[in-house]
């Protein structure tokens, strides 16, 4: 996986969640901050959102890493945060077929 396809992965994942949420969303970029730019992302709604770019990505992020930030630090870029995927995301394992 690339920076520029978890980048990808990450706004496409964020304009969907406000779509569906009947929230406005800005253009986004890599130096985007999304809790600061997007009205009620925040950290309810992190842990979904990294999950669906994850799935998105065909990947594992492990659950002790917040890509959007972590408490009492501020919070990260779209290009951070696609940097922390690149480095810490796992490829999934194929799923077996039953026999």
């Amino acid at each position: 996986m690339t920076l520029d396809e978890a980048r990808t992965a990450v706004v496409m994942i964020l304009t969907d969640i406000q779509a569906r949420s009947g929230l406005p969303c800005p253009p986004l970029s890599g130096s985007t901050v999304p809790p600061k730019a997007l009205e009620k992302f925040d950290s309810t709604v992190w842990p979904a959102a990294t999950t669906l770019i994850a799935r998105k990505l065909g990947v594992t992020i492990p659950n002790d890493v917040h890509i959007f930030g972590t408490k009492g630090a501020s919070p990260l870029t779209i290009d951070q945060s696609a940097m922390i995927i690149c480095a810490k995301a796992t490829p999934k394992a194929p799923v077996k077929a039953a026999a």
